[in-house]
């Protein structure tokens, strides 16, 4: 069984009476606020100086990247450097994105707080056991050095396909190399908590994903994935869809659909976005499933002044920036696909156009699933 709560955008209400749309912000508003805290070789892939995928140290470490270790960590497309290790994750690692990503981190946070309601309960300090913390797919890292910062008691690890590159890595946090496609049998019965967020365009089986999760936690431990279809969706929340073909408005949407189909072309599991509840709610190591979904407008385009209004409309403008950088980002990814740079290059610029007018009211739905594993 799973409970479904909606953490609903002011666009969800957009057409509403305004009536409807005065008891519906109050509510609204009121339970938002009430969210104090939410949102091949063997071996464990520890980071180690000599930079090999999956080594063996356990120990914690921050190092500084050499030039031979950017070599062979990245590669650069297009101006960018992405990662060198995974045929199916093709956007940048480079400054740039994890700026991008450190941004969208705080956007997110201000939707549903930082943490789980269960994560306080289960990395409580029970004086038993050292509580550890896995972050897949960490990208810049804001959320999983928050947790090490914010739970000091606690073991905290971050995996992505590049290093991470902190000056601030407290002490209790590290960073591990890794392709999550290779398997996580590495770390069955590891993790008291295992946090997921926004992965799917480099996954290339996401339902195989979670059930390996399923072993890596303990009994009782958390798991925690934030996950959104890569579609964009209309006012009357069904998504904008293209024949092939179509070179027409919304032209956001238009690109976001074109970003689909280099990420299927490179295996990306992208469609399995949408089903995690799903794969969550029907796997048998799971309980206590609940499952939040909010439409987050893209680009501020309600009129209003009240306070509901202008949090929304604050958090459309973060996104509009963010699906700018993410599309400046995604350049590589198209044109790797086989498309010309002077189509995406003028489909981009329609986008950003299109997302500085804020005539066309769109939305991104996202989902966030936790549960608790079984005992």
């Amino acid at each position: 069984m799973s409970s479904r709560e909606h953490i609903r955008s002011l666009g969800s209400r957009a057409h509403a009476s305004s009536d409807d749309a005065a008891s519906d912000c109050d509510s609204d508003y009121s339970n938002r606020m009430s969210l104090d805290s939410f949102f091949e070789s063997n071996g464990t892939s520890r980071t180690s100086a000599d930079f090999s995928m999956r080594s063996a140290s356990p120990a914690p470490s921050v190092f500084s990247m050499t030039s031979s270790m950017r070599a062979q960590a990245y590669k650069k497309e297009y101006g960018r450097d992405l990662n060198n290790y995974s045929d199916v994750y093709r956007l940048p690692a480079d400054e740039e994105e994890l700026e991008r990503l450190d941004r969208q981190y705080e956007m997110f946070c201000k939707i549903m707080g930082k943490y789980s309601p269960l994560l306080h309960e289960i990395l409580r300090d029970d004086g038993f056991e050292v509580k550890t913390v896995l972050d897949l797919g960490c990208g810049s890292g804001s959320w999983i050095m928050d947790v090490a910062r914010d739970f000091p008691h606690c073991s905290a690890v971050a995996v992505d396909l590049v290093p991470m590159q902190s000056t601030d890595m407290p002490p209790n946090c590290r960073s591990e190399v890794d392709d999550i496609n290779l398997g996580l049998e590495h770390f069955y019965g590891d993790f008291n908590v295992v946090h997921v967020g926004f992965i799917a365009t480099g996954i290339r089986s996401y339902q195989s994903t979670i059930d390996q999760i399923s072993h890596v936690l303990r009994p009782g431990g958390l798991i925690d994935i934030t996950e959104t279809p890569f579609s964009l969706f209309g006012p009357d929340k069904n998504p904008i869809l293209f024949p092939d073909g179509t070179f027409a408005p919304p032209w956001v949407a238009l690109w976001v659909s074109f970003a689909v189909k280099a990420i299927q072309a490179r295996g990306g599991d992208i469609d399995s976005a949408e089903l995690v509840p799903g794969y969550i709610s029907s796997h048998p190591a799971f309980e206590d499933v609940v499952i939040r979904e909010m439409w987050v407008p893209i680009a501020p385009f309600v009129a209003g002044n009240d306070p509901e209004t202008m949090f929304w409309n604050d958090i459309a403008a973060t996104m509009r920036d963010d699906i700018k950088a993410f599309m400046k980002s995604g350049r590589p990814l198209l044109l790797g696909y086989g498309l010309s740079e002077e189509f995406v290059d003028d489909m981009q610029q329609k986008a950003c156009r299109e997302l500085d007018e804020a005539r066309i009211p769109l939305y991104a739905h996202v989902t966030n699933v936790y549960a608790r594993k079984r005992h």
